[in-house]
């Protein structure tokens, strides 16, 4: 560990991280620009095969930038698809961002240090930045926007030239340091861990934008919200703003224990996959297993839904369609099983349902997931944490559907628990509240 990173984490203050001069290559996890036909023809697209951990070199700081030092961070589902180098290498991102100017050019490397979720302590600023120093505990927000573009004033996902940091951009947050534009940076929630707060600002942030937010679907009290994955990372967080905003969460697992998982983080009701026909990651007939949810769902909660909670694509999308109430809404922020969907479109238009593209979170959005964290009414879903060295351990974790909730990664933190500057603030919410995946596994 480099003389900067150590100081990090012993605390150092603002006065002496700036004394010290920042490395000149660092650790990280990164893919590689030569192996991006490792795959070709292979069913079985392990990332364990093209993620790496080694050394790269320091970027230089641009004015309207910070340098943190990662502490934790954890994986995400685009983490997998960089690593698979599909639906296309991202390099391509990375090329085409460093044509815009000198300091985009920095990203276009051969490598591309991956993540998108960061929480740490800042040791540079840039000359431009105003609202951040050295020393301040933050995490990271995925929107990496243009504050020159009109439309990103309106909403910072509608620029252009928005995009996802560690993922269409370099210098991710798997990493002992990555480099972040101001417009990221969150105050950390004080009486959390670094491990507990780098789970949270990805998919606590997209879930919050796809329910809450009014450029999402706009939920309220009361509503019923069917929530596809209630137990992996993006579902634990949308199940607990349901019933945090007072509406009725059905969550829907494939497994008993995920199930389990489900109810701890606030489902109502939870319904295996099993149930209702669908057995596998192919699409299964949008009619009958609708029929056969839209059963279960208004025997459990006397409706159908408001609301349904759309992340996994090709193999549910039909049968979400199909199962939300009329007039109701269907959130799409992804499709993890296949972007090509099919639905019958009579579903749709004569039973006046809408479709809502939604990506990312802007950082008003984020600012106020945040906050949530802060007050302790949301809980991070961290189920497990691995050190930088097994990133890519962690990556096959999320690749096969093995894990529920988040899966953490320590990079410079040495060891989990560190990182509480509100142990009052902890006392009072409850160990045992904190991480609801967690106390569940030890039960």
């Amino acid at each position: 560990m480099d003389a900067l990173a150590a100081a990090a984490v012993a605390g150092a203050t603002r006065e002496e991280l700036e004394a010290l001069p920042a490395p000149r290559r660092y650790t990280a996890a990164y893919i590689h620009a030569n192996d991006t036909g490792l795959f070709n023809n292979v069913q079985d697209k392990d990332v364990r095969k093209s993620l790496h951990v080694g050394m790269v070199p320091m970027p230089e700081l641009a004015p309207d930038e910070a340098l943190v030092a990662v502490m934790a961070s954890s994986i995400n589902y685009n983490t997998v698809w960089s690593a698979t180098f599909e639906p296309v290498p991202t390099f391509a991102f990375l090329k085409r961002f460093g044509m815009q100017d000198r300091w985009a050019q920095r990203h276009d490397l051969p490598h591309h240090v991956l993540g998108s979720d960061a929480a740490g302590v800042i040791v540079r600023t840039g000359s431009g930045v105003r609202r951040w120093k050295a020393g301040d505990h933050v995490v990271v927000a995925t929107a990496h926007v243009d504050d020159e573009e009109p439309a990103t004033h309106a909403d910072g996902m509608l620029g252009a030239e928005q995009r996802a940091w560690g993922f269409e951009t370099n210098f991710g947050g798997l990493a002992h340091y990555t480099l972040v534009r101001a417009s990221q940076l969150l105050p950390k929630a004080p009486h959390l861990t670094w491990e507990e707060a780098a789970a949270n600002p990805l998919c606590a942030g997209t879930a919050y934008r796809m329910l809450v937010s009014d450029r999402g679907a706009r939920f309220k009290q009361g509503d019923i919200v069917l929530i596809w994955g209630a137990a992996g990372g993006l579902g634990a967080y949308a199940s607990q703003f349901v019933r945090n905003g007072g509406g009725i969460a059905v969550g829907i697992v494939s497994s008993p224990e995920k199930a389990a998982r489900a109810r701890a983080l606030g489902c109502h009701v939870v319904i295996n996959r099993e149930e209702f026909g669908m057995t596998g990651r192919e699409p299964a007939d949008p009619a009958v297993a609708g029929r056969h949810l839209g059963k279960l769902i208004r025997a459990a909660v006397g409706d159908d839904p408001h609301i349904v909670f759309e992340h996994v694509g090709q193999a549910t999308f039909g049968v979400s369609v199909y199962v939300a109430r009329r007039g109701g809404t269907i959130v799409t922020c992804g499709s993890s099983t296949g972007y090509q969907h099919t639905f019958d479109n009579r579903y749709l238009w004569m039973r006046l349902k809408r479709v809502i593209g939604s990506h990312g979170a802007n950082l008003q959005e984020q600012w106020e997931a945040n906050r949530l964290f802060s007050l302790g009414r949301i809980k991070p879903a961290l189920s497990v944490t691995y050190p930088l060295s097994e990133a890519a351990h962690a990556a096959r974790l999320v690749q096969t559907n093995g894990h529920t909730g988040k899966v953490g990664v320590l990079c410079l933190a040495p060891e989990e628990g560190l990182g509480v500057t509100d142990p009052a603030r902890r006392a009072e919410i409850g160990e045992d509240n904190v991480t609801p995946l967690r106390t569940l596994a030890r039960a």
